[in-house]
């Protein structure tokens, strides 16, 4: 008899129930915008803590652990979050390179600057670099941080040991501070080395720098070495350009000779900042050139070679306002009005 075959029937699969399918795609929700909020509240969590410059002592005793390292740091609100340092170290895998000793740090540096600061080592040769556009408490934390001691730095920082040196007489007796008096290069520092001979150097070669074609120059415009220093620290601050420093220090020139104020907003941030208040045009201090006439009593900062020959030889134009436009062009102009229409045109982040 022939045989026949039963038919095959094929097992459906059982439906996953739609709530199921629910569920699953509200925890995946979940779970993904839990890691979202997690990873915004750690990149917040390494920002700086203020605008602040205003920088402190932050002493590593040998031997100290990350977490009490961060600890630290918080507790002295130089950053924001202990655990994001730990986690940033963690992952960067840093953890072995804190270096004990001295540092000079600010709440405006950010959980990895400060780091990196930390981190960096004190080798017992290298070279020390003080920059351009850098206040007289900036180059301290800077020296602090390349590994002189504070004591060693504030000795350092003292005039009164280089007046064997030109460049000194230059300041009136009044002035207390080396700011603005040192030239901004890399200088070399052994284990031997002392925070004053990396100063002496730089004094040295500011010295070299203000040749007699460049005293000559300040003096042809009735400005005095240290004012021509000044003018200088300020044209360094306020544009970056070299091919535009000439018509900004001719700009600043013209107002100082026709009895108008500068205006200068660095001038009155230099104020404000060194006075622990943070950048602010209307705070009211001598350095403040929007609410006083005349030069700042001291230059707000080092300088640039390309700043120094622009105030030593301004452009012959007769410009008087110019703005720093968010596209890094500098805008000159002639009046008020004319000010504001290109102000109101091309600064909007930087004006703000």
């Amino acid at each position: 008899m022939p045989e026949f075959s039963r038919p095959h029937y094929k097992r459906k699969k059982a439906a996953i129930p739609r709530r199921i399918i629910l569920l699953i795609i509200v925890l995946l929700v979940l779970v993904f915008g839990g890691m979202v909020v997690v990873r915004r509240a750690y990149s917040d969590k390494l920002r700086p803590v203020s605008t602040n410059q205003t920088t402190q002592i932050f002493e590593i005793p040998s031997g100290s652990s990350v977490k009490t390292i961060a600890a630290s740091l918080e507790s002295k609100h130089l950053i924001r979050s202990a655990w994001a340092l730990e986690l940033y170290v963690h992952s960067k895998e840093l953890g072995g390179k804190f270096q004990a000793g001295s540092y000079a740090l600010s709440p405006s540096q950010g959980t990895k600057s400060i780091i990196a600061v930390l981190t960096k080592g004190k080798v017992a040769t290298r070279l020390v670099t003080i920059l351009p556009g850098r206040r007289i408490d900036q180059v301290r934390a800077d020296l602090i941080n390349d590994g002189f001691t504070p004591a060693d730095v504030d000795s350092a920082l003292d005039p009164a040991q280089y007046a064997d040196l030109p460049v000194i007489s230059y300041k009136p007796l009044s002035v207390t501070t080396l700011e603005g008096l040192l030239w901004p290069d890399s200088y070399q520092k052994d284990a031997s080395t002392s925070a004053a001979v990396i100063i002496r150097e730089s004094l040295v070669a500011m010295g070299e720098h203000l040749t007699p074609d460049i005293q000559q120059a300040f003096a042809n415009q009735n400005l005095s070495t240290y004012q021509g220093l000044i003018v200088t620290s300020i044209v360094t601050q306020e544009v970056n350009k070299p091919a535009d420093q000439a018509q900004a220090a001719q700009v600043f020139l013209l107002r100082l000779k026709q009895g108008i104020m500068l205006g200068s907003d660095v001038t009155a941030f230099y104020g404000s900042e060194t006075a622990g208040k943070g950048q602010s045009v209307t705070y009211d201090t001598t350095y403040n050139t929007r609410i006083h006439t005349g030069l700042p009593p001291t230059p707000i900062s080092t300088i640039t070679a390309s700043a120094l020959t622009a105030t030593a030889h301004p452009a012959t134009t007769d410009w008087l306002f110019f703005v720093a436009g968010d596209d890094g062009t500098t805008y000159f102009s002639h009046t008020q009005a004319e000010h504001d229409a290109l102000t109101q045109k091309y600064c909007h982040k930087l004006c703000n």
